[in-house]
């Protein structure tokens, strides 16, 4: 059982629910008490993330969903209820790390194309300077997103959600697509070979 729904349905939300019928069917989604926990499922599925997308909320109410990215792994899950990374200078705008400074309340969405899943997150963030706390910069120092390091984002998580595949469209990095042609393209060298091997056997008949 998930807290994910204890904080997401709200009044609104549970009375649109039993409006469109669904009231019992997700009833079971709000059971959980405390912290959802990051399980393997969860510390595989960020490890494996390249991006994810950061939603805060500011003083005016709105919200504001940024896109943070970087190598595979550079989102660290430190244990099961905190995951961090290393945020690296931007547009300089810093909407998402001023709206962190009044309102700590934040959700991240992780999409694996490749393997058709999503994962939705509610969590508490910290922000601090690399030199605050020099212990988990250097943690979160490798893998990290290129670019000179201005703070270090933590994230306590209070719930967690997995969506369905449906309606997910299956797409692919550039790496993840290399390894995949890899044998292929290993398999057409050696047939090459082969073919350069009969070419000159017959040549010499």
């Amino acid at each position: 059982m998930s807290r994910f729904g204890r904080l997401a349905f709200t009044g609104h939300v549970r009375r649109v629910q039993a409006e469109e019928g669904s009231e019992r069917a997700v009833a079971r989604l709000a059971e959980g008490e405390g912290p959802d926990p990051l399980t393997d499922r969860e510390a595989a599925h960020i490890a494996r993330s390249d991006g994810f997308y950061l939603a805060s909320v500011g003083d005016t109410g709105w919200p504001y969903v940024q896109h943070r990215g970087g190598p595979p792994g550079f989102v660290h899950v430190l244990d099961e209820h905190v995951l961090a990374f290393a945020d690296v200078g931007g547009n300089r705008q810093y909407v998402t790390t001023g709206n962190v400074r009044g309102d700590d309340r934040v959700a991240l969405f992780f999409m694996d194309h490749a393997h058709r899943t999503r994962l939705k997150v509610l969590g508490h963030a910290t922000v601090t300077g690399p030199a605050q706390d020099p212990e988990l910069a250097a943690r979160l120092d490798a893998p990290r997103t290129a670019g000179r390091v201005e703070r270090l984002v933590s994230v306590r998580v209070e719930g967690l959600s997995w969506n369905c595949s449906h309606h997910i469209t299956p797409r692919y990095t550039e790496s993840e697509i290399h390894e995949v042609l890899a044998p292929l393209r290993a398999r057409l060298a050696d047939l090459e070979e082969e073919n350069e091997r009969l070419r000159a056997r017959l040549a010499g008949e």
